[in-house]
């Protein structure tokens, strides 16, 4: 599944509130891989920075820059 970043509410890039954990954790239950696709360079908070950088080195969920991106780390058998 490829979302573009408008489609979601900006809560969810606020980790304290777990929203985002809850979320991704059902595409991995289900095994369904995700890409999210935005420049995601202004969030400037540390946590959801390495938060990005350990989902884009899994195999489910990925956090990139554009629609190529994205199809290339879902069709990648990792």
């Amino acid at each position: 599944m490829i979302l573009d970043k408008k489609v979601i509410c900006e809560e969810f890039f606020t980790l304290s509130n777990g929203f985002a954990g809850e979320v991704l954790q059902k595409f991995i239950n289900y095994h369904t891989k995700l890409a999210i696709i935005s420049d995601f360079s202004k969030y400037t908070s540390k946590s959801l920075q390495n938060f990005i950088y350990e989902c884009n080195k899994g195999k489910d969920i990925f956090f990139v820059d554009n629609l190529e991106q994205a199809v290339e780390k879902l069709t990648l058998d990792n």
